[in-house]
């Protein structure tokens, strides 16, 4: 992945027609204080740095990715022409803003959880922004998940719906030797599914008391242990400690992406 690459279509976005604005201003050095106005966790610092140096800025980080930020908290200080600066500013607050609110909302998330239930990110993110997304929820304490189609075998609903079978699938991911993972939608379809042999089960749009009668039926036949359970679909902050209490090694929650919140940030001069 080409992150430079992207950071730099980011910043041509904004700049492709110039800065006139920035034209006016005289060609003196500043200094800005990158400022979180709110409470919350770091994530996309280093972007930052990365894209303010594209015109000879210098950054300093003084709250690294991953670390938790204070309101009114100098996260890093840039200094440069002031014409670079400005012509930086709303790229590089955009990035560090977005992607420190999904790290914000990811960590308030994991802090709900037992400690061997990790938080997944999705496949919800915005076309182009999908490698700062999933940083950003590791930031946060949980883990990116498969990061496009090709990284592993991942039989959804529709997939079943085109076919007609669940088990005709799980028979070939099988015998492709190498890990997947199969939605269900009811308590039958997770045990036959942990019966042939799937090695990761979503139970999608599950309430928490059926997730709890799952882990008792893998339990009773001796299948739980073979399997990982993954519970999606509803999920939010208000219930995720109900559903990580229930006994599954993994929950996702695609809104932490799809519909990001963002952490408040601004640049002082």
């Amino acid at each position: 992945m080409n992150i430079r690459g992207l950071l730099e279509s980011f910043v041509d976005e904004d700049l492709a027609q110039g800065d006139p604005t920035g034209e006016l201003l005289s060609d003196k050095v500043i200094t800005g204080r990158i400022v979180s106005r709110q409470n919350g966790v770091v994530s996309g610092a280093y972007h930052v740095r990365t894209i303010f140096g594209m015109r000879d800025c210098t950054c300093q980080i003084r709250v690294p990715d991953g670390h938790a930020v204070q309101a009114d908290q100098d996260i890093m200080t840039v200094s440069g022409r002031a014409a670079d600066v400005m012509a930086l500013e709303r790229t590089a607050l955009n990035l560090l803003s977005r992607m420190s609110g999904i790290a914000t909302i990811s960590a308030a998330l994991v802090a709900r959880l037992p400690d061997n239930v990790k938080l997944l990110a999705t496949r919800k993110t915005a076309p182009g922004l999908r490698v700062f997304d999933k940083e950003a929820v590791q930031a946060g304490g949980g883990y990116p998940h498969r990061f496009n189609l090709g990284e592993m075998i991942m039989i959804k609903d529709n997939h079943i719906a085109s076919e007609g079978s669940m088990e005709s699938l799980i028979s070939r991911a099988l015998a492709r030797n190498k890990p997947f993972e199969v939605e269900v939608d009811t308590i039958s379809d997770a045990v036959t599914a942990a019966r042939m042999g799937a090695p990761i089960i979503l139970l999608d749009n599950f309430e928490p008391a059926d997730i709890c009668k799952v882990v008792s039926l893998l339990i009773h036949e001796n299948l739980r242990d073979m399997v990982k359970l993954e519970a999606s679909g509803g999920i939010t902050k208000q219930n995720i400690a109900g559903y990580g209490a229930t006994g599954v090694d993994y929950i996702s929650a695609g809104f932490v992406t799809s519909s990001p919140y963002s952490l408040d940030v601004s640049l002082e001069v």
